[in-house]
């Protein structure tokens, strides 16, 4: 029987700036009748802390633990305050040391054609959490939800804010998020083989 894996690559990286259209991470090519994608949002206030370290986070994951079809990984901000910037040297540098290089990203300010685009908002805090539902239309709503209720077990229910903090505050994201991604990959893992319209429909994610 021949493999459905047959050709794996991640987006070169400079591919990955936010100037340019989401990228898609092709994890492996497919047949039509299994051809599926996912597309997940991150976002925090200005995306240059959080949502880019979540972004990160979830690429580096979905390398290392294939899910079974391709999934579109992007971030946003509620605000526009820092669009076109870098992420926050301290977020670039907590995630090198793990071997996540976001220093090639750049901010955006969420538009309102992201809520018709990705299956998954995920956002790191209620605030954030409560503008886009304010936001979205009514139809999107449900796609939009806390990235951390994919951590049930994790100690903290919302990812706190680590700009105004030191170093330690961007190492805790890192370990808030790379549990959410887990969680994440699993829940996607567990709908591998739904049609994407169904996927839509099973409730991704706690309510």
């Amino acid at each position: 029987m021949a493999s459905r894996f047959k050709q794996f690559y991640v987006a070169p990286l400079d591919a990955q700036l936010h100037n340019a259209p989401p990228v898609t991470l092709l994890l492996f090519q497919k047949s039509k009748t299994t051809m599926n994608d996912f597309r997940v949002l991150f976002v925090c206030m200005g995306n240059i802390c959080r949502s880019p370290t979540a972004e990160g986070v979830l690429r580096r994951e979905l390398v290392r633990d294939h899910v079974g079809f391709e999934v579109e990984v992007d971030s946003a901000g509620t605000h526009d305050y820092h669009v076109g910037e870098a992420p926050d040297r301290r977020a670039i540098a907590a995630a090198s040391r793990r071997g996540i290089d976001l220093s090639r990203l750049r901010a955006r300010a969420i538009r309102d054609d992201d809520f018709e685009r990705f299956d998954l908002i995920l956002a790191m805090d209620r605030d954030n959490l409560d503008l886009l539902q304010r936001r979205a239309p009514d139809q999107y709503r449900s796609r939009i939800k806390l990235v951390m209720e994919f951590a049930p077990e994790a100690y903290a229910r919302e990812v706190p804010d680590p700009y105004y903090g030191g170093s330690k505050g961007f190492e805790e994201v890192l370990d808030l998020l790379e549990l959410a991604s887990q969680g994440l990959l699993c829940e996607l893992r567990s709908h591998e083989n739904l049609p994407l319209t169904e996927m839509r429909v099973a409730h991704l994610g706690r309510s």
